[in-house]
């Protein structure tokens, strides 16, 4: 089959690799119909992050079953499913718990002799426990499988961040971060219920679409212009709730500063290039918390699904470019340009 590959930075490559099989009772074997690139995944096209010559890579994808092991009975052959960015195995005391990430015998897609995402097809470990099975007729419709798509990763992202940060009724939201992950974040924090959410932001195509999924303000400010933005918009006092969706010093010494006392902090972007901007003496004197990490979206997906599948949440305008498996390379660059917000592979 043909799979996505990373050589070293900037060097992406599509090709021939060894077809998935069953190795285990438990694995199943899906034909990937839509995959997508991370903005995470970027950091590996950067070489910000280690990888070895040759190894698979992308974690957000949902296709049809074409083969499972005999122990496998929640899915079957011709299923159109949709897999969460690690697999699980569903029964450790971290699943049972619901932090799906942290499972005993879990991991993560493109991993060091695993499959990745970006490719014709998948070896599932543990598919009764990591894969969701889909309505089949949604396989012919392209835009509710690009609403689907998104629930592998960034929507429940963007909603882990939202829990994290408290978001609610009545409460004001802020989300610092305009890519896939923080507009997911708006939505997640709309659908929770947010009175007012203000999104964090320079680039207007990506504001237009925040402002779609609920945002009541946009800030294009960044650093000391934003958070005296953000106070200046509620009363001097900051937000309830903050997504922090972007994972730098800079992003999240903002999410501090743009927080009301007794307020918390959904933090959901991969930290990277530098420390955290945690001051505790400033989150302690003002009673801040501080919640989220790697999203246990597998946990989220039963939640999220029926308000995908009834259009009350419609995340699929984060994708706003489409490329076949081939093209993946040059998605790569669209995103690392950030011509592109995030793009969906699909042939």
């Amino acid at each position: 089959m043909r799979a996505t590959t990373i050589h070293a930075p900037f060097d992406m490559r599509v090709e021939d690799v060894p077809d998935p099989v069953v190795r285990n009772p438990g694995d199943a074997v899906v034909r990937v119909l839509r995959s997508c690139i991370c903005g995470s995944d970027l950091w590996a096209y950067r070489g910000e992050s280690a990888r070895q010559p040759g190894q698979r890579i992308g974690h957000e994808f949902l296709g049809i079953v074409e083969e499972t092991g005999a122990e496998v009975t929640g899915v079957g052959r011709g299923d159109l499913v949709v897999a969460p960015f690690m697999w699980s195995d569903g029964v450790c005391d971290y699943c049972r718990e619901g932090l799906t990430t942290s499972c005993e015998h879990g991991g993560f897609w493109g991993s060091v002799g695993s499959d990745g995402g970006q490719g014709e097809a998948v070896r599932v470990p543990f598919a009764d426990a990591t894969l969701v099975a889909l309505p089949a007729e949604a396989a012919s419709d392209d835009r509710l499988l690009a609403a689907l798509l998104t629930l592998s990763d960034v929507m429940g992202t963007g909603h882990h961040a939202a829990l994290g940060a408290g978001a609610r009724a009545g409460a004001t939201v802020a989300v610092v971060g305009d890519g896939a992950v923080g507009l997911c974040g708006v939505l997640a924090a709309k659908r929770l219920g947010a009175d007012r959410i203000i999104a964090l932001g320079r680039h207007e195509a990506r504001t237009d679409i925040a402002r779609r999924f609920g945002a009541t303000d946009v800030v294009a400010g960044r650093g000391d212009a934003a958070v005296e933005a953000v106070r200046e918009l509620t009363r001097g006092q900051g937000a309830h709730a903050v997504v922090e969706a972007v994972g730098t010093e800079q992003s999240m010494r903002t999410a501090v500063s743009i927080t009301r006392d007794g307020g918390a902090i959904g933090f959901v972007g991969v930290p990277h290039g530098s420390g955290t901007g945690l001051d505790l003496s400033v989150m302690f004197d003002r009673n801040i918390a501080l919640r989220g990490g790697v999203a246990p979206v597998r946990t989220y997906i039963p939640e999220l699904l029926p308000d995908v599948l009834d259009g009350t949440i419609d995340p699929s305008p984060v994708f706003d470019l489409t490329v076949g498996l081939e093209g993946v390379p040059d998605g790569y660059k669209a995103m690392d340009e950030r011509t592109a917000l995030k793009v969906m592979v699909a042939d």
